[in-house]
């Protein structure tokens, strides 16, 4: 593996790294990118350097070397069909809009983006894919140059939720969707409406989704294993490291067998080759010595009448040591819906959820709280949470 200068095993950045902030105009990002992945480039030369999400705690830089960012986005162009322009529609100082915006300097192409630090609009995202298409007509001389964009599963909710939306999106070749878990009904409703949904897996360390649809991108080697299920990652889309954190780049990049792998906050499991995503393993919830899952709470919490969606964590508490807490988002007017009443939603669970599974706090919000990279912002639900009513 190639590293930037380093002193005593400490991870450091080259003089002309990029580091991207939060507000980023994507046109000087992707003028850098240019630079940094050009094939004449010399291989210890610059890296991108990004934040991590924030999800699980305070975000990490991660240092993403080009030869990391060469592999996933030549490696997403084979899975997807070819490359292509695509729309922009995620913060350019995550991991995920980073990458539209390599794959696109890899392709050759200029992404369409959506105005930036203004809120996602359906509408927005219809005139961007219309100016992708247009382009696409205007500079492709030996045929239509196929069009992508990444959404995370909230913008891909409020696209199908209005016709022009739906009808941009089938538009699309494929729609990479990441950053959260995709609920089935979300799935459906998009098969129904004739998009191409690909589900991507990944995080910054891994130079964003390294696993489309289950299955590893080519290069990309996956495994999983007792005593705790954990995802371990290998393959040539692995960061450099953690600038300035020694310790927890040798504790989460490890060499076994000759590999390097990226060890995982994630529990999951392998079956015929495909991944799947049990949770967090930071996120389990372990309540009066039971383990409660919570995205099968989640789950359970939507079937309830007039529940739109669910998020699900742990509290402490002095007797149980955690406790399941939820924050609700209902449909329609909250009077007299199941999803008002802490009672009323243990009674709707008992016959699907076992007694240590059922919530024991309750909140009702309007929205689900995101991180900028769209991921739930579990740990502010959670300290909400912890003055909510028993």
């Amino acid at each position: 593996m190639t590293r930037p200068p380093s002193s005593a095993g400490v991870l450091r950045t080259h003089p002309d790294d990029l580091v991207v902030p939060a507000g980023a105009r994507w046109s000087e990002v992707s003028a850098r990118l240019e630079q940094i992945l050009d094939p004449a480039a010399p291989a210890d030369g610059p890296a991108v350097v990004v934040a991590t999400s924030g999800s699980s705690g305070r975000p990490k830089r991660v240092r993403l070397g080009a030869p990391a960012l060469r592999a996933s986005g030549e490696a997403t162009a084979a899975v997807l069909g070819g490359q292509g322009r695509w729309v922009l529609a995620l913060p350019t100082h995550h991991v995920a809009g980073l990458q539209v915006l390599a794959r696109s300097v890899l392709a050759g192409t200029v992404p369409v983006a959506l105005a930036q630090g203004r809120p996602f609009t359906c509408a927005a995202f219809v005139r961007a894919v219309d100016e992708a298409a247009g382009r696409g007509r205007r500079s492709s001389a030996q045929g239509r140059v196929p069009l992508y964009a990444s959404l995370v599963p909230t913008q891909l909710h409020r696209v199908l939720g209005e016709g022009p939306g739906a009808a941009a999106a089938a538009r699309l070749e494929a729609v990479l969707l990441g950053g959260a878990a995709a609920e089935p009904d979300l799935l459906a409703r998009a098969q129904a409406a004739g998009v191409r949904v690909v589900r991507t897996y990944g995080m910054s360390e891994t130079a964003g989704g390294c696993v489309y649809d289950g299955r590893p991108l080519p290069g990309v080697l996956v495994r999983t294993g007792p005593p705790d299920d954990r995802v371990r990652i290998a393959g040539p889309v692995l960061a450099d490291g953690y600038l300035d954190d020694p310790d927890l780049t040798a504790a989460s990049f490890v060499v076994e067998d000759g590999r390097r792998w990226f060890v995982t906050g994630d529990r999951g499991r392998l079956r015929e080759g495909r991944l799947q995503i049990l949770g967090r393993l930071d996120d389990l919830i372990v309540t009066g010595g039971h383990k409660v899952e919570p995205r099968d709470v989640e789950a359970a919490l939507r079937t309830v009448p007039q529940v739109e969606d669910a998020l699900v964590v742990g509290v402490p508490d002095p007797e149980w040591g955690q406790v399941v807490a939820a924050l609700l988002v209902l449909t329609g007017p909250a009077a007299g819906g199941a999803g008002t009443d802490l009672g009323r939603v243990r009674e709707a669970l008992t016959s699907t959820l076992p007694r240590h599974a059922l919530p024991r706090r309750l909140l009702v919000g309007d929205a689900i709280p995101l991180l900028p990279s769209g991921k739930p912002d579990r740990l502010r639900v959670a300290r909400l949470l912890q003055e909510a009513p028993t």
